[in-house]
């Protein structure tokens, strides 16, 4: 049996996503990408664009479920209120969809990805690459969201 997990970075300035099948242990990259807003764009319209990216997304690739990272406090509160919005949006979206989301600590992620939860986003993307060979990456964001996929395919067996 297999299943199709969206995976999600979410951020107000770019929010990765990844989708893949998994197959028993046999992971398959199937599409990424990342939605971007404008900060010049007002708030209400930025998080409206989150949610309808992120709505497309599922109504197309059509996931059995989702994951996310976990809401981590930043040093600056505003940005740490910025992303929790940015990941209202996307956990609507999904939520909209009648999809169940998993939510991942990003150490969590990081360790189950590259063996250690302090790894760097280079270290994330290279071993996204690793275990999706041949796979394009839309950036770095789309990678962290397949790396979010990725673990939760390991972590959730279901």
């Amino acid at each position: 049996m297999s299943v199709i997990i969206l995976g999600l970075d979410p951020s107000l300035t770019c929010t990765g996503w990844g989708v893949i099948r998994v197959e028993g242990s046999r992971l398959q990259h199937l599409v990424n990408g990342q939605l971007s807003t404008s900060p010049k764009t007002p708030m209400a319209q930025r998080l409206a664009e989150l949610h309808a990216g992120i709505a497309t997304v599922i109504a197309e690739h059509k996931p059995d479920r989702a994951a996310c990272e976990e809401v981590f406090v930043n040093d600056n509160p505003k940005s740490t209120l910025k992303l929790a919005q940015a990941r209202g949006a996307v956990l609507t979206a999904c939520g909209g969809a009648g999809l169940s989301v998993n939510e991942h600590a990003a150490r969590l992620v990081k360790k189950a990805i590259v063996g250690t939860g302090a790894a760097d986003k280079k270290q994330v993307a290279a071993m996204v690459k690793v275990l999706l060979p041949g796979t394009a990456i839309a950036g770095a964001d789309a990678a962290d969201a397949l790396a979010v996929a990725i673990a939760d395919a390991h972590l959730v067996r279901r």
